[in-house]
């Protein structure tokens, strides 16, 4: 059974930094692509970042610079480092496996891409706060 445990979350003021975790477990997690979304009150889900199972990245133009996405294998956990936090970067993040979408082969091994879509993630955690004042 695929579980994923967010933990990190926080208040901050603007300026500040958060690091988010995203402890993986029940499938192999190098297979899968792995995300971070929010959601707003009022807004719709936003990718926030993802890294693929070949470690690319990619971000939103919203935290370009600010955010940083990377994985630990070993550990089966992913991280979303932030900084330079604004208000309205407030929001409930959730992190994302999946292995929809797109992808690539080489020799027998599947890689799959980073992707920003909300469609191409099968599995999502409960979400941990995160709140940035002015």
């Amino acid at each position: 059974q695929v579980q994923l445990v967010e933990s990190g979350g926080g208040s901050v003021q603007a300026g500040g930094s958060l690091r988010l975790s995203c402890a993986a477990s029940g499938y192999t997690y190098n297979n899968y692509r792995m995300g971070w979304f929010r959601l707003a009150p009022g807004k719709e889900r936003e990718g926030v970042a993802s890294i693929g199972s070949d470690d690319s990245t990619d971000y939103a133009d919203s935290v370009k610079g600010r955010f940083t996405i990377s994985q630990d294998n070993a550990k089966n956990t992913l991280y979303l480092e932030m900084h330079g936090l604004k208000p309205e970067d407030t929001a409930m993040y959730y992190c994302a496996a999946g292995r929809q979408g797109k992808h690539f082969t080489f020799g027998e091994r599947l890689y799959l891409l980073p992707s920003l879509s909300p469609a191409d993630y099968g599995y999502w955690g409960q979400g941990t706060q995160v709140t940035v004042s002015s």
